[in-house]
């Protein structure tokens, strides 16, 4: 189950990327059109393996966040999984906003915690995604090996 949710998540932020455009470019200049198109295949395989690698550090932090279980930890995993996934360039960036507001777009509708909640997962979000020190929303105890 857990890898379906997975293929679908990626599908999902393949299909939305805006990696074909520089392909666009490469054609329109049909003088350079051979170093273009291998420019654009070579950001285009770049972004893709940074979306692909973004996306499971956010699974890893959100794996380690069920599995550390541990009170008022999880604006440090949010926080730790978009920071970790924007170290790997626009992909893994572009990974993490899209992962991040969909995951708190059903969790608002869904789990009742209700908006405040909401907006302050997202503020810990942003300040991962932007390079923000994660640490910032570690809490007292949390074990060290998260």
């Amino acid at each position: 189950m857990k890898s379906l949710v997975f293929l679908i998540l990626l599908s999902l932020a393949v299909a939305d990327a805006q990696w074909w455009r520089n392909a666009g470019r490469a054609v329109k200049n049909s003088g350079r059109f051979v170093k273009n198109t291998g420019r654009a295949v070579k950001n285009t395989g770049r972004f893709v393996k940074g979306a692909v690698q973004g996306s499971w550090d956010m699974g890893r932090a959100y794996h380690d966040m069920r599995k550390a279980n541990y009170r008022e930890s999880d604006k440090y995993f949010h926080a730790r999984g978009n920071y970790d996934a924007a170290k790997r360039g626009p992909g893994g960036r572009w990974a993490a906003k899209v992962l991040s507001n969909g995951r708190e777009n059903w969790q608002s509708s869904v789990s009742g915690r209700g908006h405040e909640d909401t907006r302050a997962d997202q503020e810990a979000n942003a300040w991962g995604r932007n390079g923000g020190d994660p640490n910032r929303y570690r809490p007292k105890g949390l074990p060290k090996r998260y």
